[in-house]
């Protein structure tokens, strides 16, 4: 399917508008703040709107995953041809973007993700024209990520997401902003530091025969998950190999730092806390999906056998993750922390749904990635919109918030219940639904990750009754209810968030034919 708007490609035009953004902020003069403001709105909003004509044109029965001609919006064409070069031979990249029903609800979410996060900016007053510059080239690495097709191309965007996170939370965050920012660099560039290594060696061991009959190297991700291309040989050849297994573990070690998955979690809190709420928002909303998704787009198809050798230990840390994370979750003080580590323990049930390898679970893991976006995004929200207005975020700063804030404690409700997992929030479905795959592959593991749920409950409901019920100190009478913009920021997430809860099926459908392909593709490849 083609999709085109003055003769470019729809994906081109929601990767690439926020850089058109860019330079126009750039542009505009300094003093004109709201100018600014206003166009990092607009353009996002464009690209939310090209998101929303992209679902509905979306065909849902296309497998996508490994097949070549399942994929939808294809823009493909050569970007980088080097002839014949000494050791090596022809060197191929090509301009390769297309979607599939993994890619196409996380293309929502992060355009929905970042219109917000721009809603959530309005209140940025401090160097504002390098603010929204870093912060579109940030949403274009994003989306880039999700539906690039070929290695080169994915790693590229995935590296460009790096120095615009690092500046935002560096220069627009809170009082230890530079070693958080640090901290966050240095975990991330070690993952792509893995993930270059690995998308050589891929590099090297893959070839396609093209038209003129020559043997060609390739970062083509669906070259790569053909095993007919694999050369004879090469270190990747065959299954089941040690150098197979290396570049999995390579691989797994790179996405987990993103997820953030035990043990590989340490920057996220202090990024969270000290990143600015919109920043915070988008990290969680966003940031953390890259991890899991890389791994079901790359990992899963390419290295099939080492997905099904690794599945226990995936589990195993899925399950770790989820109560560690729920655990310390429950030992903090700090709202935006508490949030930050259930962002770990929810993400841990992902991991877990993923690695069942059944349908349910991974089906499961794909629609919690999309629902913990929407809900943590409310969650960071929340929290942003008390420490604006009284600069405090500790749990025991506040009591009785609710009969001073109504609609703020309503939301805050939906959003803290959605988190909690109770049914009839879009929480619920994905959760149950990973859990019901997982069960099917590792009972024990599944039982004990349980556990998680109870701990869950205990942290949320906790923090319920210290912010939001009680006495209502004197000091905080003067708060105000939410503002119009930011009933703004809450409304689409809380509407998504109630729908998905009472009728998941419309999310599911998007995903279920291409998910059901990979989980059969693996377990048959990598068996």
């Amino acid at each position: 399917m083609e999709f085109t708007i003055f003769g470019i490609g729809i994906l081109t035009w929601i990767v690439f508008l926020p850089i058109v953004g860019m330079l126009i902020v750039l542009l505009i003069p300094n003093e004109q703040k709201n100018a600014m403001r206003w166009t990092a709105a607009a353009v996002t909003g464009i690209q939310l709107v090209l998101a929303v004509v992209l679902l509905g044109l979306f065909d849902r029965e296309a497998l996508g995953i490994n097949d070549p001609g399942s994929f939808q919006f294809v823009e493909q064409f050569e970007w980088i041809i080097v002839e014949a070069v000494p050791w090596v031979g022809k060197i191929e990249i090509m301009y390769f973007l297309g979607i599939d029903g993994l890619s196409v609800l996380m293309v929502l979410l992060t355009a929905l993700i970042s219109v917000i996060g721009v809603i959530s900016s309005w209140t940025i007053q401090e160097k504002v024209k390098g603010y929204f510059a870093l912060y579109l080239l940030l949403v274009t690495g994003m989306m880039g990520v999700f539906v690039a097709l070929d290695f080169f191309l994915f790693f590229i965007f995935w590296e460009v997401m790096l120095l615009p996170m690092y500046f935002l939370i560096g220069i627009w965050g809170g009082p230890r902003r530079e070693y958080a920012a640090i901290k966050f660099f240095v975990y991330t560039f070690l993952g792509g530091v893995l993930m270059l290594l690995v998308m050589l060696a891929l590099y090297f061991s893959v070839a396609y025969t093209n038209d003129a009959g020559d043997q060609v190297h390739t970062f083509n991700l669906l070259h790569m998950m053909n095993s007919a291309n694999f050369v004879e040989g090469s270190i990747l050849y065959g299954m089941d190999t040690t150098w197979r297994y290396v570049a999995w573990i390579a691989l797994f070690i790179s996405f987990a730092i993103k997820v953030p998955l035990f043990p590989f979690h340490t920057w996220l809190p202090d990024a969270h806390v000290e990143a600015p709420t919109p920043i915070s928002v988008i990290l969680a909303g966003v940031l953390l999906k890259l991890g899991t998704y890389g791994m079901l787009r790359i990992m899963y198809p390419i290295l099939p056998d080492g997905t099904v050798y690794f599945m226990y230990l995936m589990a195993v840390l899925g399950m770790i993750s989820i109560i560690y994370g729920a655990l310390c979750a429950m030992a903090q003080d700090d709202f935006k922390k508490l949030i930050a580590y259930s962002s770990i323990s929810h993400m841990g049930i992902v991991m877990l749904g993923m690695a069942s390898l059944t349908n349910q679970g991974t089906v499961g893991a794909v629609l919690q990635m999309f629902n913990h976006g929407t809900i943590t995004a409310m969650l960071f929200l929340i929290v942003g919109v008390l420490y604006d207005r009284t600069h405090k975020r500790g749990v025991y700063d506040f009591g009785g918030i609710a009969n001073q804030m109504p609609k703020y404690t309503g939301i805050a409700m939906v959003a803290m219940f959605a988190a909690l997992g109770l049914p009839g929030l879009s929480g619920f479905v994905s959760e149950l639904f990973s859990f019901l795959g997982a069960f099917d592959a590792f009972k024990w593991i599944t039982i004990i990750s349980v556990i998680g749920i109870v701990l869950t409950a205990a942290y949320i409901l906790w923090t319920v009754q210290r912010v939001f019920l009680g006495e209502l100190d004197d000091k905080h009478k003067t708060l105000t209810d939410l503002t119009g913009r930011e009933m703004l920021m809450f409304i689409p997430l809380v509407i998504i968030v109630i729908f998905l809860g009472v009728y998941p099926g419309p999310a599911i459908e998007f995903m279920n034919a291409s998910l059901s392909h990979l989980v059969e593709f693996v377990n048959v490849a990598g068996r």
